[in-house]
């Protein structure tokens, strides 16, 4: 959490407000945060903790900004990423852009990442939308507690209005180890992934028309 916050303030050109959702139910992460506390930095404490989708809504509501750039705190930025999200979404037929992009193979049931810029969907890495859309689809999906595949489903919500998602090649910021993931047994990760793949089938299994189809290479 503290790398991602250093290189938000570090390298942020854009005048923005870091808000911080706290959905650990960690008595020291809470003690930590409080610690950081800070001018263009808010947090908002759910207590006792949600699932994954509630928190993000959380934030979403508690945001003050048109746009919001939602990020995991395992991402650590190495330069200015978030001035070419917002350009990005200078563009009106865009709802959502990022630096992962994400594509069916052929299915809704099997995703891939795809350079773009026209893809599926955007990784919760890293994703950048416009308050008001988000709003405008009721955030992401409260039944999704886990985090896996909320991303896809919030970025279909978002295009399902006719918009596109776009990733933006080349940012300049890194992944690091997503520690839920690593915190999580391998079994019970499975388990939680397929209970969010088959909610997100009952709703968009039928939606191939949300696919942008294969890729063209250029002759």
């Amino acid at each position: 959490m503290e790398r991602w916050l250093l290189s938000m303030f570090t390298h942020c050109k854009a005048d923005f407000e870091v808000l911080l959702v706290d959905n650990s139910g960690d008595a020291r992460m809470a003690g930590w945060l409080q610690t950081r506390a800070a001018e263009r930095l808010r947090l908002v404490t759910l207590d006792p903790p949600l699932g994954f989708s509630t928190a993000v809504n959380a934030g979403i509501q508690a945001a003050a900004g048109e746009v919001i750039v939602l990020f995991d705190p395992g991402v650590e930025l190495t330069g200015d990423a978030i001035s070419p999200l917002l350009e990005a979404l200078e563009d009106p037929t865009v709802v959502v852009a990022g630096p992962f992009g994400l594509r069916g193979k052929g299915t809704l049931k099997e995703f891939e990442e795809d350079a773009g810029p026209d893809v599926d969907a955007i990784e919760g890495y890293c994703m950048a939308f416009r308050r008001s859309d988000a709003s405008a689809v009721d955030g992401f999906d409260p039944k999704f507690k886990f985090y896996r595949i909320a991303d896809i489903e919030f970025s279909f919500r978002l295009r399902d209005r006719g918009g596109r998602a776009v990733a933006i090649a080349g940012l300049p910021l890194r992944k690091h180890e997503h520690r839920l993931w690593e915190a999580t047994a391998p079994d019970e990760r499975d388990r939680l992934s397929r209970r969010n793949l088959y909610r997100f089938l009952d709703r968009w299994g039928k939606r191939e028309d949300l696919l942008t189809g294969p890729r063209t290479e250029p002759q």
